[in-house]
């Protein structure tokens, strides 16, 4: 990842592209929650669920290719590419920081 990212959302994409999730807690806020593909996912454990479900369902990798900030929040537009239809795809993953913890975020 070429861009300056704060260390929870490097994470996010990290975790996103495969690596290990055991530590989730550490980025997400206790009351977290993502919003993708129409469904709400609240909480840490529901979030991990989510991430989980989603690499098992298909195999993808999400590079970050620009980023604009507003306050606490950050939008990152990336690149999702898989064994979906229509890939590859730009995305935008909106999220809203709570100190150095990601509070919300909305993928469209």
């Amino acid at each position: 990842m070429s861009l300056s990212l704060p260390d929870a959302i490097t994470t996010y994409f990290n975790i996103s592209n495969g690596a290990d999730d055991t530590h989730i807690a550490d980025y997400f806020t206790q009351d977290a929650c993502v919003f993708d593909e129409g469904e709400l996912h609240r909480g840490r454990p529901a979030i991990q669920a989510w991430m989980r479900a989603t690499r098992a369902k298909i195999e993808y990798s999400v590079e970050p290719v620009s980023v604009s900030q507003q306050g606490n929040t950050m939008v990152v537009t990336a690149t999702v590419t898989g064994n979906f239809p229509g890939s590859p795809v730009q995305l935008d993953h909106t999220f809203q920081l709570d100190e150095s913890q990601i509070q919300s975020l909305e993928i469209h």
